[in-house]
């Protein structure tokens, strides 16, 4: 019987990348534990703690199909058998120009370094396919979405869905750290940009799909990685 409160689909990246994604947020998603945190001989931001506090908990990855409470008729076992279905269906997806640092609506992210129609397609069938698995928003769940604020378009995924910026509204993003001024995320980017360049692949492999739970404290783990269709 496992106790993770909720689940979530992510792509996340493995070797150097993934090495250095767990280093900078400080916990390491796949040993489900907290990581060593880079030495400031790097000349990295002297507040790293501060700038990575909010996305620590999620460790270093890219959300496919957001958090979500697993349904009553499922479990733990369905839900892993499905998606090692669909990944056995699902072409790796090579990602043209790569990925690149870049400021997300204030927030430091990697992000694709040209048109990525065919990971938008990947995360919209991963919501889609596996959503019979997903137990309905509560009532205070879909508030803290904070539904007046959103577009109608968006309260309609969030109701359909359970999350407000998946299918067109989805953008294939990996965080890097919390939403900073401009000035202050450009500080970041320009700290990182040396040390993420020589790990960041073009193209880009999308090559696996990754079940992780939370655990009672809120930190993701990953559960299992599973390759996509060579």
């Amino acid at each position: 019987m496992n106790n993770w409160r909720r689940y979530a689909i992510y792509y996340t990246a493995p070797g150097p990348l993934g090495e250095f994604g767990a280093a900078w947020l400080g916990w390491d998603i796949e040993a489900g534990s907290v990581a060593a945190r880079l030495g400031q001989h790097r000349k990295l931001p002297p507040r790293i703690d501060a700038l990575t506090r909010t996305p620590r908990r999620y460790g270093f990855h890219a959300t496919l199909k957001p958090p979500f409470r697993l349904h009553d008729d499922s479990s733990e076992d369905r839900l892993l058998d499905d998606l090692r279905d669909f990944a056995a269906s699902q072409p790796v997806i090579l990602l043209a120009g790569g990925l690149r640092i870049a400021s997300l609506d204030g927030f430091p992210a990697l992000i694709p370094g040209g048109p990525s129609q065919a990971v938008q397609d990947l995360a919209a069938r991963v919501v889609q396919v596996l959503d019979r698995h997903r137990a309905p928003l509560s009532p205070e769940e879909r508030a803290r979405r904070v539904p007046e604020r959103l577009t109608q378009a968006q309260r309609d995924l969030l109701d359909r869905w359970g999350y407000p910026w998946v299918l067109d509204q989805f953008r294939f993003h990996m965080t890097l750290g919390c939403r900073l001024p401009d000035d202050e995320v450009r500080a970041v980017i320009d700290a990182l940009t040396p040390h993420l360049e020589p790990l960041l692949p073009d193209p880009h492999p999308i090559d696996a799909l990754t079940l992780a739970g939370e655990d009672a404290d809120g930190h993701f783990h990953q559960i299992a990685r599973i390759a996509l269709r060579v």
